[in-house]
């Protein structure tokens, strides 16, 4: 049998007759530009279907107001239909006994088959599909405007000693070398790709995922934390409480020259009208060009009454015409196989290479700070130790103590 047939059949049986529309109610956290097209692709596609959309929206960064809500709803009795959830944090959901098995429509699609095995264990409890995987992001890009480079004499960065020697000339020319907002899941964002830089992967897995003592209290922690410093001496005063796509909107319009940002940043170049190795350029963060740290959305599925338009939601979102227009939007990768790469720019075709070569070579590292690598409370208390190095005049040899002591929270 085909896979359109194959395909085919198993969406007749989850949608054969429209009469049972009802709503699926999705709780998420995509409300920037290129994020809310993408969540108003996925609205688009359901309405095909016969399944509408409730949008429960909750902005916040990196999720932690979406989760707070989640929780709330939860404990309440009444869940939704799904909510934006990834990483440990979906075995943690699956401990309290309230999320919907999806295997029968993951076996029907063979799922296993078209995803990474990495990334489909995330999305099982005890070996079952209880979510589904939407996109892959990196997170260790360097956004740079190429016309501020060109304005101060500076090249691109592809190693620690190139970058400061253009957030020199990028401080000195009196703009903004380094584009922030102090909140700490950005602050963990950049910690992260300077750990990735300056350890390397089997460094970055022993730190972080791990939680290895030796490599948390090492010289190549106290590096790491070293050179977050002296990033620090070029973020601007103003940076403190600023969401990222309005630190990613000063490089767009050249207050700053450069930003460490996952690739969600590229909807915002894209829907301002740029064009990546034009307007933008997408460069590994300094160090890392040989690795890949992952961040997946996906939507965890709840025990709700309406089991059948939960499945058409589950389907819908790993269709490869789904996953194409929705990661095109969003600035990510497709996470299944056998989506079309045609559309796709620059920026993502390098990603999806180098997430290939990453995945072979064993250099393929869960996001920290985008709740892939460790439970809710290990993470909770070592971004709080990075979030504190940032805003104040921790030593870094202080950091990296208060870190590995972060790290033993459960």
């Amino acid at each position: 049998m085909s896979i359109p047939l194959r395909r085919g059949l198993a969406l007749l049986l989850l949608a054969a007759n429209t009469t049972w529309a009802a709503d699926v109610e999705v709780l998420h956290y995509w409300t920037s530009g290129g994020e809310a097209r993408s969540a108003a692709e996925l609205k688009k596609t359901l309405q095909a279907k016969g399944v509408n959309w409730k949008d429960f929206a909750v902005a916040g960064g990196a999720g932690e107001n979406a989760a707070t809500a989640l929780k709330a709803r939860v404990i309440a009795g009444n869940p939704p239909t799904a909510a934006q959830v990834k990483g440990p944090a979906i075995q943690e959901w699956g401990r309290e006994g309230v999320l919907a098995n999806i295997d029968a429509v993951a076996q029907a699609e063979k799922w296993d088959s078209l995803l990474p095995p990495a990334i489909a264990s995330i999305m099982k409890y005890k070996g079952s599909y209880v979510a589904a995987p939407i996109n892959v992001h990196r997170v260790n890009w360097l956004w740079v405007n190429p016309a501020v480079l060109k304005k101060v004499g500076a090249k691109a960065p592809a190693n620690f000693d190139e970058f400061f020697a253009a957030a020199d000339k990028i401080k000195a020319a009196g703009l903004v070398a380094v584009a922030h907002g102090g909140q700490p899941w950005q602050d963990a964002t950049l910690f992260e790709s300077v750990a990735l830089g300056i350890g390397g992967p089997e460094f970055y897995k022993k730190a972080l995922v791990q939680l290895d003592p030796a490599a948390l209290s090492g010289p190549q922690m106290l590096k790491t934390f070293e050179t977050l410093g002296r990033i620090k001496t070029y973020i601007d005063r103003d940076a403190p409480g600023r969401d990222w796509n309005l630190a990613t909107a000063m490089v767009i319009n050249g207050k700053a020259g450069m930003q460490f940002m996952g690739d969600w940043a590229k909807g915002e170049f894209t829907a301002a009208g740029k064009k990546p190795g034009a307007d933008f350029l997408c460069l590994p963060a300094p160090g890392t060009d040989k690795a890949f740290s992952f961040n997946v959305d996906s939507l965890l599925m709840f025990k709700v009454k309406d089991a059948k338009s939960q499945q058409v939601l589950a389907s819908s979102l790993m269709s490869p015409e789904f996953q194409e227009q929705f990661n095109l939007n969003k600035g990510s990768i497709p996470v299944r196989a056998g989506v079309p790469k045609t559309r796709f720019d620059a920026c993502a075709l390098q990603s999806m290479l180098d997430m290939e070569a990453a995945s072979k070579g064993g250099s393929f590292v869960p996001s920290l700070a985008h709740n892939m690598a460790v439970g809710s409370a290990t993470q909770g208390a070592m971004m709080d130790v990075i979030a504190r190095f940032m805003s104040t005049n921790l030593a870094p040899k202080d950091a990296v103590a208060a870190l590995a002591k972060a790290a033993r929270t459960r």
